[in-house]
């Protein structure tokens, strides 16, 4: 039985001129990243890579359309590495790029063909939530069937992962909130699932013992105190992303996607909404297994009960963006069924995941509760 890997190697540069450097980025690399990051950050270096702007290719999180239409761009470019610079779509959008002669990326999805990878992959995160630095997983949204679909494989891990705080100053306060609380749902999901173990416990508990931190003092002190924890933050999310890279995430993601892939929702955002809603199902159908320990330290770490510990998860959230129903996103009341469904039809690797199993109606009670 496997209990934890890592095959990523993990770097720490203070500024993107210092990364170059060491990374001796040339002309054989392609730079996926966004021009907000590329006009501050890396234009003056004056660097011989071929640069490439996710934006110019579609808005919003990953989708099969996005990516083929970045795919056809490169086709008949001659680069050995892929250099991802940016937040989790360009992450995930950057992981599928090295694969061996992939034109349509729902064929990977699907796994209709072989996955070779045939170029090296190294990853920058700009913001402190997706983890994905050091995962296997990348998401996207499959428009054709209105949902987001994950494809998780050794092929597209990254073989170097860069922390480098400085790039993480020009996010704005609701994506970093967002992304913040993402990278907090992956270290608290993954810590009870059945594929946790000692070894990923470490890094889940690391990783929510410092974001709880900051969030605290950010609902003391206000928005700017997280400027002053942006290093501790991307080693957070990377903590967590370690953490489910091993052990999983399960029904808060499995139920997020609907939600995310019908009304555009972000996934940080998306996630939010049905985190401690699914955690008290779960407390209600096995209060006696390892969410009672999670309780327990989690409720040391907020200074209530372990009883207290979702509502005081809410109260501290909620001071960093607001909690909102499902219907403000646009959904109806008769999309709950549907979207139960399509959660049992289309994410059974992640509700593989889930502390205890949820039913179809079980799920649909959730929905509806949230709408």
């Amino acid at each position: 039985m496997q209990l934890f890997k890592l095959k990523t190697t993990i770097h720490r540069f203070e500024t993107f001129g210092d990364f170059a450097k060491a990374f001796a980025l040339g002309e054989n690399d392609l730079v996926i990243t966004n021009e907000f990051l590329y006009e501050p950050y890396m234009k003056s270096c004056n660097l011989p890579c071929r640069f490439i702007m996710q934006e110019k290719y579609g808005l919003g999180e990953p989708s099969d359309e996005m990516m083929n239409r970045m795919l056809k761009e490169v086709a008949n470019l001659r680069y050995t590495r892929v250099i991802a610079i940016g937040g989790g779509t360009v992450i995930d959008i950057s992981k599928l790029f090295v694969l061996q002669d992939l034109n349509d990326v729902s064929d990977a999805f699907d796994r209709k063909i072989p996955l070779i990878k045939e170029k090296q992959l190294v990853i920058v995160p700009t913001t402190c939530g997706t983890g994905s630095e050091v995962t296997n997983l990348s998401i996207a949204e499959i428009k054709s069937r209105h949902t987001k679909m994950g494809l998780a494989d050794d092929t597209i891990l990254a073989d170097d992962a860069v922390i480098l705080p400085e790039l993480l100053r020009g996010l704005p306060f609701k994506f970093y909130a967002c992304s913040a609380i993402d990278a907090l749902i992956h270290a608290i999901e993954s810590y009870v699932s059945p594929k946790a173990n000692p070894y990923t416990r470490i890094f889940s508990e690391a990783a929510w013992n410092i974001i709880l931190d900051v969030f605290q003092e950010i609902a003391a002190k206000g928005q700017d105190y997280r400027f002053e924890k942006m290093g501790e933050m991307i080693m957070a999310s990377n903590f967590a992303g370690i953490a489910f890279g091993n052990a999983g995430v399960g029904a808060v993601h499995a139920l997020s996607y609907p939600l995310g892939g019908t009304y555009h929702v972000p996934h940080g955002e998306a996630n939010y909404q049905f985190f401690t809603e699914v955690f008290k199902t779960y407390q209600a159908k096995n209060p006696d297994g390892s969410i009672a320990e999670l309780n327990r330290k989690i409720g040391e770490r907020l200074n209530c009960s372990p009883g207290e510990v979702f509502q005081e998860l809410d109260k501290l959230l909620g001071c960093l963006i607001e909690k909102r129903p499902l219907r403000e996103y646009g959904m109806k009341p008769e999309e709950v069924k549907g979207f139960a469904e399509s959660v049992m039809k289309t994410q059974q690797r992640l509700l593989a995941n889930n502390y205890v199993a949820l039913t179809q109606d079980e799920i649909a009670t959730i929905y509806q509760t949230l709408y």
